[in-house]
């Protein structure tokens, strides 16, 4: 019946490259393949007919009347020859034990697939439905139904024999049935009926909308979601159906249950099967549209939607047309929608072709992912469920988002990922290190190289750095710095550095590199040498972190060109390592340095350099006067002559005065003070120091003829000479400038000394009267005299050990403790006795005694 068709078994999605969802953006929620294996064959020489679905198994009836049982591959595995004509439907209760099936002749089968039950009629009219009990596996539950041009419940009775009952008739054939716990569902011409087994009663009718549609070519499809949920699909009308409990108040005459219908909507095509996705519906549809060119209408593809019901409408989640085999020619009636509940299956039926649709795992989002180049989501969800991904793996799509990248000219972002995607994998990292060199883009993975764990071969990292070398003499420096020197042939490095500044014998980057390099390899002198050419601010780092302090005896004077502040620093701090005599030797030809480690010595330690103290007289004096005064004043072990000898010659005054009262010669150096630099202030200053009357005497002689001298000893000679000395010798008739303020200033210093004077008086016999009383208490205290005391001449107890003998202890107020007959009878000239141990002191307290007797 069924031509047969050249097309391989796979994913249906292959098979609908002209659908217009291939072309959304939207992934799509079902995934298809077609049945084939056993179904193939079935169908190349017949035509399905109906089917139903078991967790466990497929029945599959066709035109021919063969019914075939298949596992969930297509694979046949039981076949009964039922009737010469088509099958119209086939039931399994839910144990899959027991299936009933019927046939356009009027043929009626009851069996047990697994057991010798068996029940078998033959009615006059087609039989168009059948259904048996859910539990008819229990002896309780031997019950099915049939509908022809009525619905009849057969039920098998005590005595193993089956009675019928008719439950409807009149309104046409019955054409689907379905039946859920206790209640069963079918439709006839009328509309849709509902009937309880359990209180033999109908509850409902619900009457179809589209009387107009045939219901042999549009036929009602019903579908249970739950025990009490019923779903209606006629026509392009669907409603959701829930059977719900009567309140005993209002029963009455009326069944306990009655029917609300919870959901009503319409849908745009016609329906051929309904199935639940959770609180969703799959809806499929028969679809037929009007060729632009011919303006007729044609069959197309049928539709697979699922939606989403609402009170009155209902929201579209998705939308896949199907190209299934002959569509061209299938009516509604043609195809069925089967599904089964346990894993989500939904088996989309015609004549000449099975299709499977089933609800799209993280793989399946994964393939259509990597197959809208989404590749860092696919990567990322993958991730997210890596356990329960089957078919993909982290590392092979995250490959795969490299080479697309690289494709695309992101080279950057590709390297970047390397970094995630590759981790430890040594052999990956260098696999798609080669493959960026042949790019040409081995800059751009560079930054991203794995320097420890895993380290690469060091062939990988010579090759990087050989292409920074020849084109980017920066980004090559940079490198260096970053990078272990354990990562690649220092030496190999090393030469090719070297034939580079062959060409460019001045370029300071490769020169510091060259000295990096060699410090990694140890090669610290070469390193040095090229710091201190460059003049690089980690010479001195190099120097302390490798102790080269041997290295650098001969360029002393290169580092002080470089930066004398640090290189001193390092000089002292390490003069263990280096001497000062041989720094000195080494900076004999440039003073000017020999100078500043000179003065930062002595600024550290006044004696340490003392053998070179004359030596720096010169260099104060040749490059920093403005510390010569200083260091003169400081320096105990400069020579006082050669210093005078210098400043003389320089004409240093203020230097020369200093030397001078160094020497003894304080007349001399106020004299120059006086000729030379005229300060009277400064000559005042140089008499306090000295505090020598003979000075203020020479200083009186040299400025009483010199009014503005006399103006400055008579304002500040006031606490140091008689102002009346130097008043006397003033002329009469000498203008003195500011005459009147100094005098005033002179009673006011005197008055201050007198007021001083008082003052300190009073504060000191205030003070000597405080400490007199107090001494005066103190005496007056009591002395505790015991048996641990001991008389400090003759050493033994001060108390006797007998308490009643007499006895005499005499006690001084230094508490020392004397037996009065060890004690030296007093002269004649005083009567008062001392302590004899205090005798040597002045006499203080220890000259008072207290006597005791007894």
């Amino acid at each position: 019946m069924a031509e047969a068709e050249e097309q391989e078994t796979g994913s249906l999605e292959e098979s609908t490259d002209e659908s217009e969802e291939e072309e959304s953006e939207e992934e799509p929620k079902l995934k298809y393949e077609r049945l084939s294996n056993g179904v193939t064959e079935i169908l190349q020489k017949d035509a399905a007919s109906c089917m139903t679905v078991h967790d466990k198994f497929l029945a599959l009836g066709t035109h021919y009347g063969k019914v075939y049982l298949l596992d969930v591959q297509g694979n046949i595995t039981q076949k009964f020859d039922v009737s010469p004509v088509k099958i119209n439907q086939i039931s399994l209760d839910e144990s899959g034990e027991h299936m009933g099936v019927c046939s356009e002749d009027g043929k009626v089968q009851v069996f047990g697939l697994y057991s010798g039950e068996e029940f078998h009629e033959t009615f006059d009219c087609p039989i168009k439905i059948i259904a048996v009990h859910p539990h008819f596996v229990r002896s309780s539950c031997k019950q099915f139904v049939t509908g022809g041009k009525k619905l009849l419940l057969f039920e098998r009775s005590w005595m193993n024999r089956w009675k019928s009952a008719v439950l409807h008739e009149g309104e046409g054939n019955i054409r689907s049935v379905k039946w859920r716990g206790h209640l069963i569902a079918w439709a006839n011409n009328m509309g849709v009926k509902i009937f309880d087994i359990i209180s033999k009663q109908r509850i409902t009718n619900v009457p179809r909308d589209d009387i107009s549609l045939r219901p042999d070519m549009y036929p009602c499809s019903l579908c249970w979601k739950d025990n009490v949920t019923l779903i209606i699909g006629w026509g392009t009308s669907v409603k959701v159906c829930s059977v719900k409990e009567r309140h005993a108040s209002e029963m009455r005459d009326l069944p306990s249950r009655y029917v609300e219908i919870v959901s009503q909507f319409e849908t745009e095509f016609y329906i051929s099967g309904l199935a639940p996705l959770c609180d969703q519906l799959v809806v499929l549809s028969y679809v037929k549209e009007i060729s632009e060119k011919t303006e007729r209408e044609y069959c197309a593809r049928p539709r697979l939607d699922i939606i989403q019901p609402l009170s009155e409408t209902c929201e579209e989640i998705s939308s896949d047309a199907l190209t299934v085999r002959g569509f061209q020619e299938n009516e509604c009636r043609d195809y069925h929608l089967e599904y089964s509940e346990g894993e989500s299956l939904f088996y989309i039926v015609s004549p000449r072709d099975v299709v499977v649709a089933k609800e799209r795992d993280q793989d399946d989002h994964i393939d259509w992912l990597l197959e809208k180049k989404k590749y860092e989501e696919a990567l990322m969800a993958a991730e997210i469920s890596q356990k329960n991904i089957k078919r993909h793996k982290i590392l092979d799509i995250g490959l795969a988002y490299i080479n697309h990248l690289v494709e695309r000219g992101d080279y950057d972002i590709a390297a970047r990922k390397c970094q995630k995607i590759l981790g430890k994998n040594a052999a990956l990292w260098e696999y798609e290190v080669y493959k960026f060199k042949e790019i040409g883009q081995l800059k751009a993975i560079s930054p991203y190289l794995p320097r420890g764990d895993p380290v690469l071969k060091p062939l990988i990292y010579e090759m990087i750095l050989h292409e920074f070398l020849e084109s980017d003499y920066e980004g090559f420096a940079t490198l260096i710095r970053e990078w272990p020197g354990d990562l690649y042939n220092n030496s190999v490095i090393v030469q090719a550095v070297r034939d580079h500044l062959k060409k460019d014998s001045q370029n300071k980057t490769l020169l510091k590199t060259l000295a990096e390099l060699y410090t990694y390899d140890k090669n610290y002198g070469n390193a040095l040498e090229i710091y201190l050419t460059l003049r690089h601010k980690d010479v001195f780092q190099l120097i302390h972190k490798h102790n080269l302090f041997s290295s650098i005896k001969d360029k002393i004077v290169l580092l002080m060109d470089f930066d004398s502040e640090k290189a001193v620093d390092m000089l002292l701090d390490n003069e263990d390592k280096i001497s000062i005599k041989k720094v000195v030797e080494e900076l004999e030809d440039r003073p000017e340095l020999q100078h500043v480690y000179l003065h930062k010595l002595f600024k550290r330690d006044h004696h340490k350099g003392q053998r070179y103290h004359e030596k720096q007289i010169s260099l104060y004096a040749e490059y920093d006067r403005p510390n010569l005064l200083p260091f003169l004043r400081d320096s105990t072990h400069c020579p006082l002559e050669k210093a005078f000898e210098i400043c003389q010659q320089r004409n240093f005054v203020e230097e020369t005065v200093y030397l001078l009262s160094r020497m003894g010669n304080s007349r001399s150096a106020l004299k120059m003070i006086m000729e030379e630099l005229h300060d009277v202030d400064k000559a005042i200053e140089f008499a306090k120091e000295q505090d020598d009357g003979e000075l203020w005497e020479d200083l009186i002689l040299y400025s009483i003829d010199k009014p503005p001298f006399i103006t400055g000893l008579l304002n500040n000679i006031g606490t140091h000479v008689d102002p009346i000395l130097l008043i006397h010798r003033i002329k009469e008739g000498m203008e003195i400038p500011n005459l009147r303020d100094s005098l005033v200033k002179i009673l006011q210093d005197y008055n201050l000394q007198i007021l001083l004077r008082e003052g300190c008086k009073k504060i000191l016999v205030a003070d000597s009267l405080s400490l007199l009383k107090k001494m005066h208490r103190t005496q007056m205290k009591g002395v505790l005299v015991d048996e641990e005391n001991i008389c400090e001449s003759c050493l033994s107890p001060i108390l006797p050990s007998d308490a009643a003998k007499p006895f005499s202890v005499v006690v001084f107020h230094c508490r020392h403790m004397f037996h009065k007959e060890c004690l030296p009878m007093p002269s004649m000239n005083s009567a008062a006795q001392f302590c004899n141990i205090c005798s040597a002191k002045n006499r203080g307290p220890g000259s008072a005694i207290l006597e005791m007797k007894k």
